[in-house]
């Protein structure tokens, strides 16, 4: 049997019972009765008692003896006996009395019974035929509770289905697919009814049916008028169907003839940066906070959107006024961290990027910022605090951050405290490939090279196939040293294990040029610089043209480089030293 979410039963039966009309002559059912009471080891709350009518001593006692149980707590034993007891008297007062237990209970399959019960008694009941079909539509019997629905709308009774339409897009589909069934066949009967033809339509778009629920919705502005409700979802439905040019029109027209509904004017302004129109989704924000400054949410977006469009005064502004109500701190904390960062405040950003909290999604970058921002302030002793804290104990953080740590180190050329701190930590984490590749770049850096070849080559002991570490050390030898073929078997291997790497292609094609191997070379670096056209590949690939001659072509390639990168360290030196002549 397949059941419905429990929330959807409580809520719509709680919405919809006002709106049920009762006939003439019978009484009211209370909502009470079918609001579920959860029991603890606390005596349970229960409904107000009731005055019964003509019954014999054994049976006033045993309804007394129910409700002391389920006053204490005992709910499940009061259920059973006050359901037997309805069944034998048949009296109203008891059905109802062992339906509030039951619902407090949430013994479905008893309320079921119970209703049947009330229904054989009193048959023209509109309240029995709601709390049936809603207790029918939990139980997952969707066929009979939607009978007893339609009783209910045969009756002149009203029911505002959209409440449970509004409630089922967690349903699984195969459930929503049956409920959209039955509902369909409940709106051939009633065609007029509006909310179950909105109803209808709500299903239809959350079942993903887009084009049919755009047609039941012009359907329903036929038949009902339209809405700022059925604007909304039109524009919805449009914006589905990847009609965006329908839905922002929809949705301006909306802005005109409902200018003051602000969820019409945030839907406008949510689509309008969605198609990259800024500025205009600005003025909606603008005018939303305008219209309800305590709108923090439409606040929180036009703070995004300042920064976004880099007017980074205004979004302070408005995230300062965000921190100062208390509300999303950890996202006003990070943002304003930005904008000191930005604006060249560093204290101040590391102080806004420290009161991030763990839980937040961008509480890593944040750490990552503090760790950058600390060794550009030279205040090292508490970077290394920072990463430390920050990590709290997971090596994974650790880690991390230390590369962040050593990036910055490298970066203000404080390269023998970089060597320091990954030395150190490879006395914790023995071996570990990251930090052994990492120090040597760092060695490269300080002209190191035996430490360069020693971590390097402890990589390739613990992973043979380590494309990354073959390559650089085999680039290494053949650009630092005179060890060519060494270099060159190193290489091999690193293509044998990656081939379509351009990098290591070029890295390749280097040791080949100088082993005198010219034309292995070319044909090598015209395929890695087809992929990636890096400066240094064309360097490469401009010398090997020059050395064999083809100076017109290695001219093309350098310079067509140097129009991308101008500033290239490696094209510079290697046209200036070749162009004077120092290789011809």
């Amino acid at each position: 049997m397949t059941h419905l979410a429990p929330a959807l039963l409580t809520l719509a039966i709680a919405l919809t019972l006002g709106a049920c009309q009762s006939t003439p002559g019978t009484e009211t059912l209370p909502e009470a009765a079918l609001e579920a009471t959860p029991v603890t080891a606390d005596p349970a709350p229960t409904p107000a008692p009731i005055e019964y009518g003509n019954f014999t001593r054994e049976q006033l006692n045993r309804a007394m003896v129910n409700e002391l149980a389920g006053q204490r707590g005992y709910l499940p034993e009061a259920v059973r006996d006050y359901y037997a007891l309805a069944v034998e008297t048949r009296d109203l007062a008891i059905v109802r009395r062992a339906s509030q237990f039951a619902a407090a209970a949430e013994d479905t399959d008893t309320m079921i019974a119970l209703s049947r019960l009330w229904l054989e008694i009193e048959p023209d009941s509109q309240e029995a035929h709601l709390v049936m079909a809603f207790q029918l539509l939990e139980a997952g019997m969707l066929e009979e509770s939607m009978q007893h629905m339609g009783s209910i709308l045969a009756m002149g009774g009203e029911l505002d289905f959209s409440v449970i339409s509004g409630r089922t897009q967690y349903l699984l589909p195969e459930q929503r697919a049956s409920l959209l069934a039955e509902f369909q066949k409940l709106h051939a009967r009633f065609p007029e009814h509006e909310t179950l033809h909105y109803a209808v339509m709500q299903l239809l778009e959350q079942s993903n049916q887009h084009a049919q629920a755009l047609e039941e919705l012009n359907l329903y502005k036929e038949r009902h008028g339209s809405s700022a409700r059925i604007l909304l979802m039109g524009a919805q439905l449009y914006l589905q169907l990847e009609q965006m040019d329908r839905t922002l029109t929809l949705l301006e027209e909306g802005i005109e003839t409902y200018p003051e509904h602000r969820l019409i004017r945030f839907n406008y302004g949510r689509i309008l940066v969605q198609t990259g129109n800024l500025e205009d989704a600005r003025e909606q924000f603008q005018e939303l906070v305008r219209m309800a400054p305590d709108d923090y949410e439409s606040l929180y977006s036009l703070a995004l959107l300042e920064l976004e469009l880099e007017s980074l005064d205004a979004a302070r502004s408005y995230l300062i006024r965000l921190q100062n109500a208390g509300v999303r701190q950890n996202e006003t904390h990070y943002y304003l961290g930005f904008i000191d960062e930005s604006q060249g405040r560093r204290a101040d950003a590391i102080a806004h990027y420290l009161q991030v909290e763990q839980e937040f999604s961008n509480y890593l970058n944040a750490q990552r910022q503090v760790v950058r921002l600390l060794v550009q302030e030279a205040r090292f002793d508490e970077t290394h605090a920072q990463v430390l804290e920050a990590s709290d104990g997971r090596p994974e953080v650790e880690l991390m951050l230390l590369s962040v740590e050593v990036d910055a180190l490298m970066s203000a050329n404080e390269l023998e405290r970089a060597d320091a701190r990954l030395s150190e930590a490879l006395q914790v984490y023995v071996d570990n490939i990251d930090l052994l590749f990492a120090r040597s770049l760092v060695s490269d850096r300080r002209g190191d090279l035996v430490r360069v070849e020693e971590d390097l080559r402890r990589i390739i002991e613990l992973e043979p196939e380590n494309a990354t570490a073959l390559n650089q050390l085999g680039y290494t030898l053949a650009d630092r040293t005179e060890r060519y073929t060494e270099a060159l078997a190193l290489l091999e291997r690193a293509i044998a294990a990656d081939p379509e790497d351009p990098a290591i292609i070029d890295s390749l094609a280097w040791a080949q040029y100088k082993l005198g191997r010219y034309e292995e070379a070319l044909a090598n670096l015209e395929r890695a610089f087809a992929v990636f056209p890096d400066p240094e590949v064309a360097a490469h690939l401009g010398e090997v043209l020059w050395m064999m001659g083809q100076r017109s072509e290695a001219n093309r390639v350098w310079n067509d480089s140097l129009r991308e990168n101008p500033e290239s360290r490696i094209l510079l030196d290697t046209i200036e030293r070749l162009r004077n002549g120092a290789d011809s």
